[in-house]
């Protein structure tokens, strides 16, 4: 397979192997013992950690996160954690609450897409009744998106990331953990999560673009830009492929991305690769364009959470400028995204960790599921497409309930 078509992978090596030949299985244990309530649980292509119990949660107050966080592990270091970790979600707005938390015991185990076991069927939506509600509808989001589209024109700002949400309510309760495997199942090369995200609530996805990851003194970022639908038909599937990497709207929402990264990680390294040109990376449902950033730390102290704060939101997921665009989603979305388009990971006290950009996901409530899916709109952009990309987004989940659209 040529390198513009290659699967989803992330080059860096967020934490050491628990054993130079991994057994069958290691990692799908990880995924089967999985509880929501209790546990948070996320996959890579790197790793598979699931994190058990709470042992500290980091507060909000008016300190920088990373600080925040330096200093909860470094109190448990102090009462005998010889290894602590924060897991967790962080919203899309900087003043909401954090879901961080120091868990009581962590288990690892190499990558899911490196268990072969991985490959067996998972289980099968249990058939139930889904009530479905478009919060906006299609016709009120198209709208959105060209009233966005007029004003980009008119030269107000050039980007602007617009979310729509479908609730689902069932008739039994949700089995999060066999929706969890089945996600995982889905993709197993993607990043794979389930953290509490409030009282009552757990935040499940498999999302397929990292924010940022740091191992030592050396960084790693895949912005993702620019989307296409997958095809069932293969001649079509490749003839889209082949369309977005030509697409010049999709490679100027690429290309306003990666500037934003590289601006914005540029300060904390001596060195900074960024390919010229994007390549694909494909999901079960979508094409995107994307680009693997890499870097050497100048400050070693600079923690994963000092970069991921640095980059976000990036226009991936807010759009350019950041609070014209803030205020444009404020106005369009009538309803607030919560850890949509926030961040999910890890840090240890090294301040190595990984954190991945919290999209193809829903917030699960009781019998309920909030799922959220988001184009980026740029003055090129069609209401109508945009519209489509959205409803193609909702596959990845709609899949794992056994729900349609």
């Amino acid at each position: 397979m040529p390198a513009s078509l290659r699967e989803p992978t992330a080059p860096h090596r967020a934490a050491p192997r628990t054993s130079p030949l991994p057994s069958p299985g290691e990692a799908t244990a990880l995924l089967d013992a999985y509880r929501p309530g209790t546990d948070r649980f996320l996959a890579s292509s790197r790793q598979t950690l699931l994190a058990s119990g709470t042992a500290a949660e980091v507060p909000l107050d008016e300190r920088p996160l990373a600080v925040r966080v330096r200093e909860v592990l470094d109190a448990r270091r102090r009462v005998g954690d010889a290894a602590p970790i924060v897991v967790g979600a962080l919203p899309f707005s900087p003043d909401a609450p954090p879901s961080l938390a120091v868990p009581l015991s962590v288990r690892r185990a190499p990558a899911l897409c490196e268990d072969p076991l991985i490959a067996l069927p998972g289980p099968s939506a249990e058939p139930g009744t889904w009530q479905t509600r478009e919060v906006p509808a299609p016709a009120d989001y198209a709208a959105s998106v060209a009233a966005a589209v007029r004003r980009m024109r008119a030269g107000e700002f050039d980007k602007v990331v617009l979310a729509r949400t479908l609730e689902l309510t069932s008739s039994h309760d949700l089995d999060l953990p066999a929706m969890l495997r089945r996600l995982a199942r889905h993709d197993p090369k993607g990043y794979t999560f389930a953290v509490p995200s409030g009282p009552g609530r757990t935040l499940v996805g498999a999302s397929p673009e990292l924010l940022v990851a740091r191992a030592g003194n050396t960084l790693t970022a895949n912005p993702l830009a620019g989307s296409a639908p997958r095809s069932d038909d293969l001649a079509e599937d490749v003839r889209r492929a082949a369309t977005l990497l030509e697409s010049r709207k999709d490679l100027h929402e690429h290309a306003v991305v990666v500037a934003a990264v590289r601006e914005a990680l540029a300060p904390f390294c001596v060195r900074l690769d960024v390919p010229e040109r994007p390549t694909l990376v494909r999901t079960a449902a979508m094409w995107h364009l994307s680009t693997t950033v890499t870097g050497t730390l100048a400050d070693p102290g600079a923690s994963s959470l000092d970069l991921a704060s640095a980059l976000h939101p990036t226009p991936a997921v807010c759009g350019t400028p950041t609070d014209t665009a803030r205020a444009v989603i404020a106005e369009s979305e009538p309803f607030d995204r919560g850890a949509y388009t926030g961040m999910v990971g890890w840090q240890d006290a090294r301040g190595d960790g990984e954190w991945v950009v919290t999209i193809r996901c829903a917030e699960a409530e009781g019998r309920s599921l909030r799922l959220f899916a988001g184009a980026g709109v740029v003055a090129a952009s069609s209401p109508e497409a945009e519209t489509a990309e959205t409803g193609a987004k909702f596959r990845t989940f709609l899949s794992a309930v056994g729900a349609a659209l």
